[in-house]
């Protein structure tokens, strides 16, 4: 069995240390509908991002239709487990108390083993129903079937409101839309609460899709690093030391570069231009 060794950027979720930018799988293995078709692809990009030191992997129930669960659950057969941080994601379809806890253990046997980090993954407007999900989640930790809990898209009330009903576990983490070219969780205080709280944030969709990686004003500030435009857009988020990106692992070359974004922080001054840039 392989180790991942972790680069020495590192973030905290929970007690745990995880690279501060992590591997994203949506639309690995399917989006909505599972599809097989790029599998062994999709496995060997994981593998490769493993033996580099990324040892953070982000993955959902909803993602092909649980298929994404199962590539990750493969991708990972060669490593230690506990060299590994793995996320998932109940749809609010499952949300509610028995749902929920059906739910992870589905995920856990598609991914072969227990979960890191849990997370509801959209809030919907029936708090009962969240509260039952979070107590549910709570009971799932005790039982060893997840490790920790967190909750995705929870602006900084819902956030707050759902640490007020935890009985015996806290959040650990809040999964949220986080870019150069959307910083609401600055706006809204949102961040800065979190850090406050000692809760990850785990930044998804952070290149927008590829926008932020041909932004030539960002490729400008990368020269004085060596480094692409893409990376600078990374580590303006990894700048924050709660604050972990997780882009999209789809080919190794992105990977490569993904993890360049790491072991290395923009000035202050450069950190206002990227801000500038968009």
């Amino acid at each position: 069995m392989k180790r991942v060794i972790p680069f020495n950027d590192l973030k905290k979720i929970g007690d745990d240390k995880v690279t501060a930018v992590g591997m994203g799988t949506w639309g690995i293995g399917g989006r909505e509908r599972a599809d097989y078709s790029r599998d062994k692809e999709s496995v060997e990009a994981l593998r490769y991002g493993l033996d580099l030191g990324i040892n953070l992997i982000d993955t959902a129930e909803f993602y092909g239709a649980g298929h994404s669960e199962e590539i990750v659950g493969n991708a990972i057969k060669e490593y230690e487990r506990d060299s590994i941080f793995i996320i998932s994601k109940v749809w609010p379809t499952n949300f509610g108390y028995e749902k929920a806890k059906k739910a992870a253990r589905n995920s856990a046997k598609r991914l072969g083993t227990y979960i890191d980090l849990y997370l509801l993954h959209w809030p919907i407007d029936d708090f009962e129903r969240i509260k039952e999900t979070l107590w549910a989640l709570e009971d799932l930790v005790d039982e060893g079937i997840i490790r920790y809990i967190g909750v995705s898209n929870f602006d900084l009330e819902l956030l707050k409101r759902s640490q007020e009903v935890m009985r015996k576990h806290e959040i650990v983490a809040n999964q949220v839309k986080y870019s150069l070219m959307d910083r609401r969780v600055e706006r809204t205080g949102l961040l800065e609460y979190m850090k406050k709280e000692n809760i990850a944030l785990i930044a998804y969709t952070p290149l927008e899709k590829g926008q932020l990686a041909r932004n030539p004003c960002l490729a400008k500030i990368g020269e004085k690093y060596s480094k692409t435009a893409a990376q600078v857009a990374l580590n303006y988020l990894i700048w924050h030391e709660n604050v972990i990106a997780i882009p999209k692992a789809i080919n190794k070359e992105h990977l490569k570069e993904n993890f360049g974004a790491m072991g290395w922080r923009l000035s202050e001054e450069d950190l206002k231009r990227a801000r500038e840039c968009v």
